[in-house]
């Protein structure tokens, strides 16, 4: 059975609020963060990108059950904010963190949903034995043009997952994707900033999608929302989760666990991973736990994991549990955030 081994999550300090950002654009700021669901974004520091966060999540995967990096054979990393755009992360954060040469390196692009891919696609090589172990990465400094709505919202986070099909904490029972070509947010080559199709994420893009691959999921495996003590979904807002999570007949006391989206806001394709981080911090010994990613363009990947009598004790050796890192905080002003994408796009 192929499944999580290790896992880290990396969010940095730095916080700001959305309406500190609307007020800076003479926008309105009554109300901001509750109809957001948003109360806090983090944001990444000027000397911090996606290579920088994917490696303190991963040193923070391999601390609790001091994992040898060396035996990692393969590394994939999802995210929409890869520094370069000709020069892949996958080999500078190998290089960073000291893994072997001989060595599957891959970065991936799916808007949010990059991470979980490439924990799809490295489970097939743990499975069949093809390679012991893989490292996953989800991470980015979410893109958002200054004053744009998706401002208000874009964080920055990491989360790195070590698989291998022995002495797992949590099994990866089953998995499925939803795919179409939905434009709903993209951003050319030539552009520094993404676009959206406003209202149109949420139909037919979010929940066409999110809905779609849980739903089949679910057929597929003959589950329902009763047999999960827990669900995480992709977390673009604090209102999308939540209404896909009762649409599929998900509890909010099921999602709740994972909803990290209040705290740190969207870090695109760390954020599911992050949330399901979270709820794995708090899991018990043979507790299944839902996850639906979704990334623009567009697709979403559902999974269905078991945990493992290991999660106890890794949870034990863990000192840098996802709640830790969120009341690790320094809030801001929205000048240093400006300054930063000055500095960065040269605007």
């Amino acid at each position: 059975m192929t499944g999580i081994v290790s896992y880290g999550v990396y969010i940095p300090k730095y916080r700001i609020k959305p309406s500190q950002i609307a007020h800076a654009w003479g926008r309105e700021v009554n109300g901001m963060e509750k109809s957001l669901g948003v109360f806090e974004k983090a944001v990444a520091s000027v000397d911090e990108d996606a290579v920088t966060l994917a490696v303190e999540a991963t040193l923070n995967a391999l601390k609790p059950l001091n994992f040898d990096p060396s035996k990692i054979g393969a590394i994939t990393v999802g995210s929409e904010s890869h520094p370069y755009v000709v020069k892949p992360s996958s080999s500078t954060i190998a290089g960073i963190l000291g893994l072997p040469e001989n060595l599957l390196a891959v970065d991936l692009e799916f808007a949010c949903k990059a991470g979980t891919a490439g924990i799809q696609l490295l489970s097939g090589l743990t499975h069949t034995r093809k390679i012991k172990y893989c490292l996953a990465i989800g991470s980015d400094v979410a893109q958002s043009k200054p004053a744009d709505v998706l401002e208000y919202t874009a964080g920055s986070a990491s989360a790195a997952y070590i698989l291998g099909s022995k002495d797992t904490l949590a099994d990866i029972l089953d998995f499925t994707s939803f795919t179409s070509d939905t434009a709903d947010f993209w951003r050319r080559d030539t552009e520094r900033f993404p676009s959206h199709g406003g209202r149109f994420t949420g139909e037919p893009a979010y929940f066409t999608h999110v809905l779609g691959a849980s739903r089949i999921l679910l057929e597929k495996t003959k589950l329902k929302p009763s047999d999960f003590s827990f669900a995480v979904f992709h977390m673009p807002n604090g209102k999308f989760p939540r209404d896909a999570a009762r649409k599929l007949g998900f509890s909010e006391q099921q999602i709740k666990p994972g909803f990290t989206v209040a705290q740190i806001g969207n870090p695109y394709s760390a954020s599911s991973l992050v949330g399901l981080a979270a709820t794995l911090d708090i899991a018990k010994q043979s507790q299944k736990i839902f996850m639906c990613s979704y990334g623009s363009g567009a697709g979403a990947d559902a999974f269905v994991f078991e945990t493992t009598p290991l999660l106890k004790t890794f949870q034990k050796n863990n000192q840098n549990a996802v709640q830790s890192q969120i009341a690790n905080k320094q809030m801001i002003d929205y000048s240093l955030v400006a300054k930063n994408i000055i500095n960065k796009f040269r605007i």
